[in-house]
């Protein structure tokens, strides 16, 4: 992941994986991966310049049988915008895994953030809180400017 190699990822994936990405678009099989791996990391409209993660495992793989499994954990993402904007997101994950011809592969994979406590709402409030003491500024500015005109008028 850190060094971008999107075929090697695949690797890891079943031919059939099902992945639900942060905005909520899901992906199928390896063709819908790459597609939207490409669509916002690459070309003139990409929404992510880069992007890595430190993953961590809460526990061991609950196996079911001898050849499903489930895993969960969580994640710090870090992320650089094409826009400039750079941010650090706490995470959740959960996989599936199926064992297939000897090997382990991702079934599905499910990435979960918090919204209601995250990096990109804490930025929009800050935000919100700028425009509207700007704007405050501004009405005020106005309103004093005009009260004196009618006076003098």
């Amino acid at each position: 992941m850190r060094k971008g190699d999107v075929e090697r990822e695949l690797t890891y994936f079943h031919p059939n994986a099902v992945v639900t990405w942060h905005n909520a678009e899901v992906s199928r099989g390896h063709d819908g991966i790459r597609k939207y791996l490409a669509r916002m990391l690459e070309g003139p409209n990409k929404v992510v310049d880069s992007f890595s993660a430190d993953v961590n495992v809460d526990e061991l793989t609950i196996l079911y049988g001898g050849d499903t499994g489930i895993s969960f954990g969580s994640a710090v993402e870090h992320f650089k915008m094409a826009s400039g904007m750079n941010f650090d997101l706490p995470a959740r994950w959960s996989a599936t895994m199926v064992k297939e011809n000897g090997r382990w592969l991702i079934a599905s994979l499910h990435a979960s953030d918090d919204m209601f406590d995250n990096p990109l709402l804490n930025m929009t409030r800050r935000l919100v809180w700028w425009a509207a003491g700007i704007a405050l500024a501004l009405g005020l500015a106005i309103g004093l400017l005009l009260g004196r005109r009618r006076r003098t008028a």
